[in-house]
């Protein structure tokens, strides 16, 4: 038998691997300085991952309702998408804006990451949703890791 993981926090911890890497280089390259770069990412260790959970707990419950769920899949995660990207670049520019001390990096990094974000969450959906379909998760959000 396996290890039992909490479905939610395995997939906000992978996701946020991906999602701290783009953040980093793009506070990197629009501050010039990779101090600021890495900064940004690793206060979004903090921040995104809180965020991550809660959009998830969201959509778990919301989702149900919605008008996809007899629908394909790929609604659902494109809404997903959007609406956690949203998020994610309020976040994301705040932060920048505090760290580097400049309201234009900040807004150049938030915008940078809608473009590359909502690409990479989709795949990030499509790869979990592949790998653990919903149909193999208990009622109490569990995975059985083998």
């Amino acid at each position: 038998m396996g290890k039992i993981i909490n479905r939610k926090l395995l997939k906000a911890i992978s996701w946020r691997f991906w999602g701290t890497l783009d953040t980093v280089l793009w506070g990197w390259l629009f501050s010039g300085d990779s101090h600021i770069g890495f900064s940004i990412g690793g206060f979004e260790l903090i921040t995104k991952i809180s965020l991550y959970y809660g959009h998830e707990w969201i959509w778990e419950r919301w989702a149900k309702f919605a008008f996809w769920q007899k629908r394909k899949n790929r609604y659902r995660h494109l809404a997903k998408s959007i609406t956690w990207r949203a998020v994610g670049t309020i976040d994301t520019i705040v932060l920048a804006w505090i760290i580097s001390g400049n309201p234009l990096i900040g807004l150049k990094v938030g915008a940078a990451e809608v473009i590359t974000k909502i690409g990479l969450f989709y795949l990030h959906e499509r790869i979990w949703h592949a790998y653990f379909p919903e149909k193999t998760v208990t009622t109490d959000e569990k995975i059985i890791i083998k």
